[in-house]
């Protein structure tokens, strides 16, 4: 008799049924079982021995300072003398970026404290910084719950964590928010402090008065200025409590906010919160240590506490996450336990992220010690929800330098990082305002690099450079190339100062060959360990160079003005090269990993300008050989 057939256990079978059945309802509803936390999966991670972690840059990033703090020459007015400046926030409306950050004489949590603003039209151009909220008075004899230490002759630190708010009925607010430290090792986000003040910013960029929208409960004292609920002008109250309501927008208070605060949904030492919606409209939520957490109804609740996000580097500064113009997601971040390099991570459906690229990899000497001020492009912050989208389609961040000076940077969208042809640029030849689209820029306000025209009428890329602690930069990406054929066309401004280091680089940033205009009037290149002068150079002559390269056999050529000069030899090898770099100044290697970490001195000189330098640059062309 055949055997007869084994039925499948009642568990068995249990668990099989319910197998089939979750696969049945999840191939009609696919995003059941998506994840639920955004996470890290590429494979680049960034190098902290180099400032540049080693990443590819973004093509087209572009990077401009918006304030050099100088304690020496402010231009008359005190209020930009102050040397700790740090957080910057930013917003677009009516056709203007405007951005606001807190200042400190000397360092972060040493009174008194302000917050300044900047407007540009382009992003490129910015006003002088304007006080929007000036140093706050702290009774004498003030004191705090469960801290030592007793105010007197003492003024607030400001310390907020959200900067502008734009409502539906049209209103931009701009917001800060005065903490108590009784000295530099407090806490002026405790809880215990005087509270958030706001104010309106005109089209016509005037301001309205300053109000409290929120007091601590902690602070008992008469404030200041009055509650915004006493304003006459009921468009702006109405804002003001469109953005009570806001829950997404008040959680960026959570903490300098009471630590029992019913405005705020999710309560704890979250840090820094940003965020942006998904398609199906859940919300990710972004914290400092790349915390991450997701909200179905719009940060009323959270579906759990914030844990890291898999595959994220990041330590305890900002991490900036945005849905950007081509329908995908980025992150912006320091991809390391320091504070550089500043890095942005793309993704497809705003929970994967694949990449790492480069937007800043400069690190500036700190000209001004200080308290808690650290090294790198650090706290960066892009434009939120609501609070406008460019009208060019790039994704724009403001981030503080060492906490000391103001930058912001423009990132081309989408977000590529390969070439796909050589170069071919002659700037006469390309339309005006978009001859450095497809050029990297790090522009100083003393080194600035731009698109400029000559007494002719004919124009260049411009580097120009005064300032004796940082440099110009501007790069061209291109296809990895092992035999290459470099030209260029360079006027130089002077002869007896100044340097333009030209490089050819490898994908990382590492070059392997390098020429230059020295401030002896010489051309010369790096053989080795030392320098090799080929030429001298004479002031506004016209130098045409052409550089022929060969990876393999790490021999080049180069001939200027038609005469050869010889075989040369790479000083660092190279698998292929895929940048040319132009730089006014010197390598820079510090500060790095063993860095001490608080400066407390400043720098020499720190307030002095160079003599200025100029260099122009003509035309560009790179060829297979």
């Amino acid at each position: 008799m055949p055997k007869s057939r084994r039925m499948p256990g009642t568990k068995q079978f249990g668990m099989n049924k319910l197998l089939l059945s979750l696969l049945m309802l999840t191939s009609s509803y696919p995003g059941l079982l998506a994840q639920d936390t955004i996470r890290y999966t590429g494979k680049m991670l960034s190098n902290i021995d180099y400032h540049h972690g080693q990443l590819r840059p973004v093509i087209g990033a572009h990077s401009y300072q918006t304030f050099r703090a100088n304690r020496t020459d402010f231009g008359g007015d005190a209020a930009l003398s102050w040397t700790y400046n740090h957080a910057p926030m930013l917003a677009y409306w009516k056709g203007s970026f405007y951005l606001n950050y807190l200042s400190n004489p000397v360092g972060e949590h040493i009174p008194p404290g302000q917050t300044l603003l900047q407007t540009s039209k382009d992003g490129v151009s910015w006003t002088t910084p304007k006080v929007i909220f000036p140093p706050y008075k702290i009774p004498d004899g003030t004191t705090k719950k469960e801290y030592p230490g007793v105010a007197k002759n003492l003024y607030a630190v400001m310390h907020q964590r959200m900067g502008f708010y734009v409502s539906k009925n049209g209103k931009l607010l701009t917001l800060g928010y005065y903490g108590i430290a009784l000295d530099a090792k407090d806490d002026p986000n405790d809880g215990n402090g005087i509270g958030r003040v706001v104010r309106e910013i005109k089209e016509d960029g005037s301001l309205g008065p300053i109000y409290f929208i929120r007091n601590n409960a902690s602070w008992k004292q008469k404030s200041d200025y009055p509650f915004y609920e006493t304003s006459k002008d009921k468009a702006f109250v109405a804002a003001c409590n469109e953005l009570l309501a806001n829950k997404l927008a008040v959680q960026q208070w959570v903490e300098e906010a009471d630590r029992d605060d019913p405005l705020i949904s999710l309560k704890g030492e979250y840090k820094a919160f940003s965020s942006y919606h998904l398609p199906d409209g859940r919300v990710v939520g972004l914290w400092k240590n790349a915390l991450t957490s997701m909200s179905k109804d719009d940060g009323k609740t959270w579906l759990y506490k914030p844990k890291r996000a898999p595959g994220f580097v990041n330590s305890n500064a900002k991490i900036w996450g945005q849905k950007t113009s081509d329908g995908k997601y980025a992150t912006v971040y320091n991809p390391a336990e320091f504070r550089w390099p500043l890095a942005v991570s793309v993704s497809d459906d705003g929970i994967d992220y694949k990449n790492l690229l480069l937007v800043n990899g400069e690190i500036t000497a700190m000209r001004y010690g200080g308290n808690y001020k650290s090294y790198g492009p650090q706290y960066v912050r892009g434009i939120s929800e609501g609070n406008g989208m460019s009208g060019d389609g790039k994704m724009w961040v403001t981030y503080s330098m060492n906490k000391e000076d103001i930058w912001v940077s423009s990132v081309p969208v989408p977000l590529t990082e390969k070439a796909v042809s050589h170069v071919k640029a002659d700037f006469n030849e390309i339309k005006s305002g978009v001859e450095l689209s497809e050029w990297n820029i790090y522009s100083p306000l003393w080194a600035p690099v731009k698109i400029e025209k000559g007494q002719k009428g004919d124009k260049a890329l411009v580097l120009r450079d005064f300032d004796p602690f940082d440099y110009a930069k501007a790069e061209r990406i291109i296809p990895a190339t092992k035999k290459l054929m470099v030209e260029f066309t360079v006027t130089p401004g002077q002869d007896k100062n100044g340097l333009l280091d030209i490089e050819l680089q490898n994908a990382l940033g590492n070059p392997g060959m390098r020429l230059s205009f020295d401030s002896t009037g010489h051309i010369r290149v790096k053989a080795g360990y030392r320098n090799k002068n080929l030429i001298e150079y004479k002031t506004d002559e016209l130098y045409r160079i052409t550089i022929k390269l060969n990876t393999e056999t790490r021999l080049y050529t180069v001939r200027i003005n038609d005469k050869e000069l010889g075989n040369q030899i790479l000083f660092a090898p190279m698998e292929a090269v895929e940048r040319i770099t132009f730089r006014t100044g010197d390598t820079r290697r510090f500060p790095n990993a063993d860095t001490p970490t608080d400066q407390m001195y400043d720098l020499p000189d720190a307030g002095s300008k160079d003599r200025e330098a100029v260099f122009r640059i003509h035309n560009l062309t790179t060829s297979i050989l």
